[in-house]
């Protein structure tokens, strides 16, 4: 640790030999100084990152200043409430202006910002992008459409912190394979937006720029890690935006936030060029996928991503373009549904979701069949954490080294950071009363040699083969799922990381998995939650309970499944689950 933090004071690029060090950090006086002086260069650069976002701001304001001015007529509010859809094909049919467009994201984009702390820097490029839209002689499926991007994702000249001070110097250098793609199909990437620190969590804060909030009530979550995504788009800052996935970072901001998100299977899109704070992870599959207000949103982009311009840039990108016949197929459905994984019991609402689209699914033709994901404990343990951090969650804490702890990932941070054998001790002697938190601190310690690693990969393999048994034995198309949610009170992610049980199993099953908004919290649902007890009556679920309080009129979800690499079949199920919920609620009212 204390040469972590003699490191910051270096210059960069310059390595110094261990016994200068050692000499250096000899005395507790000279160890105090060096931390002293290592958290003053901490606090310094994250107070030039943000005067840095501040004047990125500004030239945002100004921009879009400049264009409201010299354009008065300009339509503000009715490009706004255009669906993805539609707004593309006026701007490809000319109906709209490209310029007329962006601009207008650029100002709202702004104003949620300044109520939401969403945005982490404005794309001075996409000026020219737009220019560079205007001379392209065809017209990509996204021509013209302002999208916004999740801090890591590769943009050339931006910083790609993941929320870290020690990132803050890392300039891109070129574009992700994905932004190159969606530059080529017309699209304006416009901003970045906020992560978590390490973006191992859920919440949305870092100490650089701080916490990002819920639009629909600020003392609530947008969820995370791509709540920056989540909150800008909720807000109405933007259209499309793009996110990653390693254990729900796509699906739970959608769930928090009133989304549609879709995860794909993980290489259905280009992860080259993005970045993450650990790379290597073969157990649990990280994706990248689209999140916006509709389904047809994520469709639309789906269908331009896939193109010849992705399998060319990327060859590790398996050549399979959208398949419309699957999407637009009206034939019933066999699908599979579960109200809980077994291992955590969701809130009242969550579950009543579920049961209130079966029975829309089964009143409109489709089949369902009562089916239940085996063995839940040993894939989240086993397999979910025990992937995620097989060397004990060592290379995560060593980014954290140098660098000022979030407070919202403190409870995380804290569990690391345990010795192996305290966590091996603690989860032995809580084992009789609170089994689930035993399984997770051994889970924890992580594997011990090259061996165990390559068994636990095989375990993968077998739960894989396992559960796709399962699945086709009851001849199933798709599956109809919970979704952890509503929005959690901010900090409580942090302390309630397993949680994510509902989402995290289709990253190690690597199976396309998306979230579609399907009702609200009602007074019932609240007065429900009172009664809660979760399945284990352990702390994590008292903790839950008081996790998702006062949740009254937000957003409820569900989540839809497909096998690997059918996409178009998970979002063709999740357009059904969409059109049958709106068709009720206009029913009640």
């Amino acid at each position: 640790m204390i040469q972590a933090d003699w490191r910051l004071l270096l210059p960069e690029g310059e390595v110094y030999p261990r016994a200068v060090v050692a000499l250096l950090c000899g005395s507790a006086a000279a160890v105090l100084a060096l931390r002293w002086v290592a958290q003053r260069r901490i606090q310094e650069k994250m107070e030039q990152a943000r005067r840095t976002r501040d004047l990125s701001l500004e030239r945002m304001e100004k921009v879009a200043r400049r264009f409201k001015q010299q354009n008065p007529g300009i339509q503000a509010g009715h490009i706004l409430s255009l669906p993805l859809v539609e707004l593309a094909e006026k701007l490809k049919e000319g109906s709209l202006s490209p310029e007329s467009v962006l601009y207008t994201y650029i100002d709202q984009a702004l104003e949620v910002t300044r109520e939401v702390n969403c945005v982490t820097d404005f794309m001075q490029g996409c000026e020219e992008q737009l220019r560079e839209v205007r001379r392209q002689k065809e017209r990509g499926l996204l021509y013209g459409v302002p999208i916004s991007i999740k801090d890591h994702i590769g943009c050339k000249g931006h910083l790609s912190t993941c929320g870290f001070v020690q990132l803050l110097s890392r300039l891109e250098q070129e574009d992700s394979v994905m932004v190159k793609v969606l530059k080529r199909q017309g699209a304006i990437p416009f901003v970045l937006t906020n992560v978590p620190q390490s973006l191992f969590n859920y919440d949305c804060s870092n100490s650089i720029f701080g916490r990002t909030v819920n639009p629909l009530n600020h003392q609530k979550s947008p969820g995370g890690s791509s709540g920056g995504e989540g909150a800008l788009i909720a807000g109405g800052g933007s259209v499309l935006g793009f996110g990653t996935d390693i254990g729900g970072s796509i699906r739970l901001p959608s769930s928090f936030c009133g989304l549609c998100g879709l995860k794909p299977t993980g290489n259905r899109l280009s992860l080259s060029g993005i970045s993450g704070p650990i790379d290597g992870i073969v157990s649990v599959t990280g994706a990248v996928g689209p999140m916006a207000r509709d389904v047809d949103s994520l469709a639309l982009c789906m269908r331009a991503l896939l193109c010849d311009d992705m399998f060319r840039l990327d060859p590790t990108v398996p050549p399979l373009p959208f398949n419309e016949e699957v999407y637009s197929s009206s034939a019933p459905l066999r699908i599979g549904y579960y109200d809980t994984d077994g291992y955590f019991l969701l809130p009242p609402c969550m579950r009543r979701a579920v049961h209130e689209t079966k029975e829309i699914l089964q009143k409109a033709g489709h089949t369902l069949v009562p089916f239940a994901p085996p063995r839940p404990d040993y894939v989240m343990n086993e397999l979910f954490v025990k992937g995620l951090f097989a060397d004990g969650g060592s290379t995560l804490l060593g980014m954290f080294a140098g660098d000022a702890v979030d407070p919202g990932l403190e409870p995380q941070v804290n569990c690391y950071r345990i010795p192996t054998l305290v966590k091996k001790m603690l989860a032995l002697t809580v084992r009789p009363l609170f089994p689930r938190l035993a399984g997770y601190l051994a889970a924890l310690c992580g594997v011990r040699s090259e061996k165990l690693l390559w068994k636990q990969h095989a375990q993968v393999t077998a739960y894989r083969v396992e559960f796709i048994a399962a699945w086709r034995k009851l001849k199933l198309d798709v599956v109809l799922c919970p979704v952890l949610g509503p929005a959690f009170t901010v900090g409580y992610p942090g302390k309630l990381f397993a949680a994510v049980s509902s989402t995290m199993l289709y990253n190690v099953l690597n199976f396309p998995a998306g979230v579609v908004p399907v009702t609200t919290v009602t007074e019932a649902d609240e007065e429900d939650l009172k009664h809660y007890t979760g399945h284990y009556g352990d702390p994590w679920d008292r903790r839950l309970r008081q996790a998702v309080e006062g949740a009254m009129g937000l957003p409820v979800a569900v989540q839809c499944v497909a096998l690997l690499w059918q996409e178009e079949l998970c979002l063709r199920f999740m357009k059904e689950v969409e059109t049958l919920a709106r068709g009720r609620k206009r029913r009640k009212v």
